[in-house]
């Protein structure tokens, strides 16, 4: 049987174990605290904290996005939710008591360069103001070529910026036009010239195949104009069709898109030309130039994943401000409120925005920690004690076994060469929640 036919079925990105479907837990703001304030006490002053910030607002919707946005061309909406942020912010500061150590901002979205450089100046002056920053800090942000300016670029460099991350996704005409999302290459070409000629050490283009009317011969194109600007990371992803949850989606149609082993040819081509351009395969859909800062994390087994994605920067606490943003302790989770109106009211009347919270168990860490290592290192192992736990993954992953997917020694696990297409097959494995309780309806994309 075809592999990819066999294995591509709806499966979780892995950002987390438990994934957010299978959270337990209602909105529990005190437990949520003691969490927070432990991780905190355990760990600032030996890795201190990463913080990501959503920054929700668009000026146009990009159809193929799965995020959590808010499209506006208003932007005095600006203000009120950066004053949100500073106030969300003050809140957690009161729950950590001591000056938090920040060892990573993240500023996501939805579109941050939509915010003036002015009002992300303010927002990030008022962090760092109240804080200390370690010694390797790393500070990145998302910018879309169309609108980032070169004040943005030098205002959030001037801060200690130093990474940035710009959504290309495609470069055809066609494809742009079904996205809703455009940006020419000139437009890319003359940002990237101003970002490294201001400093900035490292630049990350987002890709997505699997997207409307792309073909072979469309993607290779992309690539080939990528390799020209030479990025120093890429994040290649697969599209994520979720129209049940975007309904942006709709506005093309399944019979638009490449599936299967059309598909995942739109990958294994690109992957081929990356690692001819020099770049190294990082994890699952990422690549970087051997010096790079994410291919040296491999090498060196520190390697990390969390909500932000793959990271060289290893915390135990990462506070997430803004609405629908996720928080993770380690042994516990929480995301905030989805709604901007919300978010508003709750932080305005001193209230964390939160909405959900799950409280891992001993259970969950274990098997957190065995798709953490699969998904960074390819590779998992564990004490004779453990193996009653991983029973049910050990069953599971036989089929992966006898397809030469992974090489499964007495106690551990090998991600094989062949198996690194099906890395979040092979994590599925592992997920007990996930086959305790399987969802009646649709929840994640496929995993091909």
């Amino acid at each position: 049987m075809n592999l990819i036919a066999k294995y591509n079925v709806q499966t979780p990105r892995y950002t987390s174990y438990p994934t957010v479907p299978y959270w337990d837990g209602m909105a529990d703001v005190e437990q949520w605290k003691q969490k927070v304030y432990q991780s905190f006490v355990e760990s600032n002053e030996k890795d201190g904290i990463s913080i990501y910030i959503h920054l929700p607002y668009c000026e146009s919707l990009c159809t193929y996005c799965a995020c959590n946005t808010r499209i506006t061309v208003n932007h005095a909406v600006e203000a009120p939710y950066i004053a949100a942020l500073i106030k969300e912010w003050k809140l957690y500061l009161e729950v950590l008591q001591n000056k938090p150590r920040i060892k990573e901002i993240h500023l996501g979205g939805g579109t941050p360069t939509f915010f003036s450089a002015a009002h992300l100046k303010k927002l990030i002056e008022t962090i760092l103001a109240l804080s200390e920053v370690c010694i390797d800090a790393e500070f990145s942000f998302e910018a879309h070529p169309d609108n980032t300016t070169k004040e943005h670029l030098q205002t959030l460099f001037n801060l200690g910026f130093k990474r940035v991350s710009f959504g290309i996704q495609d470069f055809d005409v066609k494809v742009q036009k079904a996205i809703h999302r455009f940006q020419s290459y000139e437009q890319v070409k003359n940002i990237i010239e101003q970002a490294r000629a201001i400093g900035y050490n490292s630049i990350n283009f987002d890709l997505i195949y699997g997207l409307p009317f792309q073909t072979l011969d469309s993607v290779i194109d992309t690539i080939n104009q990528v390799n020209v600007l030479h990025p120093d990371r890429i994040a290649f992803y697969s599209y994520a069709h979720v129209p049940w949850i975007k309904p942006g989606q709709r506005s093309f149609t399944e019979k638009d898109l490449p599936v299967d082993t059309e598909k995942r040819m739109l990958y294994e081509t690109g992957k081929e030309m990356f690692i001819k351009a020099g770049y190294v395969e990082v994890g699952m859909d990422h690549f970087s130039l051997p010096e790079e800062g994410l291919n040296k994390a491999l090498n060196n087994g520190k390697l990390h994943r969390n909500f932000m994605g793959y990271t060289h920067n290893y915390t135990k606490l990462l506070i997430g401000l803004g609405v629908s943003s996720i928080s993770d302790s380690w042994t516990a989770f929480s995301q905030n409120v989805k709604t901007v109106e919300e978010y508003l009211e709750l932080v305005n009347n001193n209230v964390l925005p939160v909405f959900k919270n799950h409280f891992l168990t001993e259970e969950d860490l274990l098997l957190r920690q065995h798709i953490l290592n699969i998904m960074c290192n390819y590779y998992t192992e564990w004490h004779e004690e453990q193996t009653a736990t991983l029973a049910d993954a050990l069953l599971r992953l036989k089929d992966l076994e006898q397809d030469e997917l992974v090489v499964i020694n007495n106690r551990s696990i090998k991600v094989a060469t062949k198996g690194k297409p099906f890395l979040r097959n092979i994590c599925l494995c592992f997920d007990k929640r996930y086959w305790n309780k399987t969802a009646q309806t649709k929840v994640f994309s496929s995993s091909i």
